[in-house]
C-alpha cells in the first residue's frame, strides 16, 4: 500500500553543522524533489494533495530548515545562511543531485542554493517568488504582515493572503486548510516567534534595492519554472516576471483568480506543470 504524505512518518537526520533536521519523504525516484517552505511554515503547511500528486512520479522530500519547527539550531536572519543550512541537510541525505521546489521565502533560498552550489541542482521551480534586490520588495505591505506576521496566527489571516476574495478561491482555500489540518498523529512543532523575526529580517535584507544583486541571476543556468497567482498580495506578480526575465532558461506561468497559495488552490494543475517541467517537456 502506498504511503501518502499525510501518513508518512517524520524522520531526523543530522547535518555536519550539528543541526538535527526534521523531514518527511514520499514517493520514489533517482533525483529527489526537495521542497523549501514558506514564511513561518512547517512540514504540516504543505498541502498533502499537492505533495501526493508530485510523489506519484517523484521522490519528494520536505524538511524544516535550521531552527524551524522540529529542527534544532537557530533560524538565521539571512537567506544566504538559510541556503548553507539547506545544503547541510541535503548533504546529510547523501543526494548528489536534486530538483528544487521553493515556495515564497523558500524560493529565495532555492535561488541562493542554485547560485552557491550549482552542481547540486538539476532543475528549479520557484513559486510565488521574487529576485533579490528588486525595488519594492523591502518588506511586505502593512495589511499583509498584519495578517500573517502577528504573534497570534489565524486561519482568516492565512486565507486573506493565500487566496483571493472570490467564492471559488476562498472555498479552495478552506479545503486546502482542512487537508493540512487532517493529520492527527506526529504533527510538526509550531514555528517559534524567534523564527518569525529572523525570517522577516531575512526577507527585508533580501528586498533591499540592489541592481547588482539582480545581475547575479544571470548565473543561474539550470532550467527554471517560475509560477505565481495572478492576484498575489504578498509577492506581486510583476516580481515573478522580473525574475523570469533575468534567468537565461526560465519560463513563467500565472494561475488565474489565485493569490499567494495558488499552488494549493490549483494543486492538480500545478503538479502536472511541475512534473512536465521536471521531465524536460
Amino acid at each position: 500500500m502506498t504511503t501518502t504524505y499525510g501518513e508518512t512518518s517524520t524522520k531526523t537526520v543530522t547535518g555536519t553543522n550539528g543541526v538535527d533536521y526534521a523531514f518527511r519523504q514520499v514517493g520514489d525516484g533517482a533525483v529527489p524533489l526537495v521542497l523549501f517552505q514558506h514564511f513561518r511554515g512547517n512540514l504540516d503547511n504543505w498541502d498533502p494533495a499537492l505533495v501526493d500528486e508530485l510523489a506519484a512520479t517523484h521522490r519528494v522530500v520536505a524538511f524544516d530548515n535550521a531552527g524551524v519547527a522540529a529542527s534544532s539550531g537557530t533560524t538565521p536572519a539571512t537567506i544566504a545562511q538559510m541556503a548553507r543550512d539547506a545544503i547541510a541537510f541535503i548533504d546529510a541525505l547523501d543526494a548528489d543531485e536534486i530538483d528544487v521546489l521553493g515556495f515564497s521565502i523558500g524560493s529565495f533560498v532555492a535561488q541562493e542554493l542554485a547560485l552557491v552550489r550549482p552542481a547540486l541542482v538539476r532543475r528549479v521551480v520557484l513559486a510565488s517568488s521574487a529576485p533579490r534586490g528588486a525595488a519594492g520588495m523591502h518588506g511586505w505591505a502593512p495589511e499583509v504582515i498584519a495578517a500573517v506576521g502577528g504573534p497570534q496566527r489565524s486561519a482568516d489571516g492565512y486565507l486573506r493572503v493565500f487566496f483571493t476574495e472570490s467564492a471559488d478561491s476562498r472555498r479552495a482555500g478552506e479545503e486546502a486548510f482542512q487537508r493540512m489540518s487532517a493529520r492527527r498523529v506526529d504533527r510538526d512543532s509550531a514555528t517559534s516567534w524567534a523564527t518569525r523575526l529572523a525570517q522577516y529580517d531575512a526577507v527585508c535584507e533580501w528586498g533591499q534595492p540592489d541592481h547588482g544583486a539582480l545581475e547575479r541571476l544571470h548565473a543561474i543556468r539550470q532550467p527554471v519554472f517560475v509560477a505565481n497567482g495572478d492576484s498575489d498580495p504578498m509577492i506581486r506578480p510583476h516580481f515573478s516576471h522580473l525574475l523570469a526575465g533575468m534567468i537565461p532558461q526560465a519560463r513563467i506561468k500565472s494561475y488565474p483568480d489565485a493569490a499567494h497559495g495558488f499552488l494549493f488552490q490549483h494543486h492538480r494543475e500545478f503538479a502536472r506543470d511541475v512534473v512536465a517541467f521536471l521531465a524536460g517537456s
